[in-house]
């Protein structure tokens, strides 16, 4: 399968110019006729950072029928691929609740999913709500068993959960989808993940992946990567965050897909911290990089 990470740098509550930004970097990239998945940012045309539910207030979407999902819906049946978005949820039913959410759609516009950020960040918890339910498992169309989560998913809960619980790995690890004693397929993170750099780090060689965040991903997935010493197959984990600047707050953007298999790690593609474009991924091919893990991991 081939899969594609739209990056880009979305600005808070410039949604038009945010969807424009995202049409744009589509139509300059060749985009393969048998690509299966498209995924864009967390509350990729909203921005992220909000600090209030005053402040989001115009730009939630209700449940899977925002100009998100609008968008995912044409998209989806334009490349004739899966699509999945991010964007801040408000229910139709009451009591109205808000979430931090992913939409995605079939090839033929079919709205498959709608995924709620499990695990809330500082960010998040000024307006959104944690669901009931945590992280997804399920069959996603034709696209399989998958394991879908939202940027801090990944980390402990609020945390203060153990660093070694890793639930989002865990739950993967448990699916109900995936056979006992195999590895789950396919992971899936929309994310905007930030990073510890400075905004003039930034635009420094903008090309280059921030490897500390890299590196700090791959270790989040570390029981996937000892259950597979014990056990065939390949899971392959697909990182589609956003770059660039809102309020001072810097984005590593690093999007990447990593293949686990037999004891190892190793990473297809790369975009740039700050760069702004569609990363297309043939998971067929042969990974560009290994990964060194346990103790910390290094590119």
């Amino acid at each position: 399968m081939k899969v594609a990470l739209l990056q880009f740098a979305p600005e808070v509550g410039k949604v038009g110019e945010n969807i424009r930004r995202a049409d744009e970097i589509l139509q300059k990239t060749r985009i393969p006729t048998d690509l299966g998945w498209l995924i864009l940012p967390e509350m990729a045309f909203s921005g992220y950072n909000f600090h209030s539910l005053e402040e989001i207030k115009p730009y939630l979407e209700p449940t899977t029928a925002g100009v998100s999902t609008q968008w995912a819906i044409q998209v989806a049946k334009h490349y004739s691929c899966h699509v999945t978005v991010g964007y801040p949820e408000i229910t139709t039913t009451e009591p109205k609740t808000q979430y931090n959410s992913t939409v995605t759609i079939s090839p033929t516009g079919t709205i498959l999913v709608n995924y709620r950020k499990s695990f809330l960040y500082y960010t998040d918890e000024t307006w959104a709500s944690e669901p009931t339910s945590t992280f997804y498992t399920g069959i996603l169309g034709d696209l399989g068993p998958v394991t879908h989560g939202i940027c801090m998913d990944i980390n402990p809960h609020r945390f203060l959960a153990p660093w070694a619980a890793y639930e989002f790995a865990t739950a993967a690890l448990n699916s109900p989808h995936i056979s006992p004693g195999t590895l789950p397929p396919l992971i899936c993170v929309s994310m905007a993940w930030l990073c510890h750099l400075s905004p003039e780090e930034l635009v420094q060689e903008p090309n280059n992946p921030d490897v500390a965040t890299i590196a700090y991903w791959v270790e989040r997935f570390q029981p996937l990567v000892e259950k597979s010493k014990e056990v065939e197959g390949v899971t392959y984990v697909v990182l589609a965050n956003r770059s660039g600047v809102e309020k001072g707050v810097c984005y590593a953007g690093s999007s990447t897909v990593m293949k686990i298999e037999a004891g190892g790690v190793s990473l297809f593609q790369t975009a740039g911290k700050s760069e702004e474009k569609c990363l297309v991924v043939d998971l067929n091919e042969r990974p560009l990089l290994m990964v060194k893990t346990g103790g910390g991991a290094e590119l």
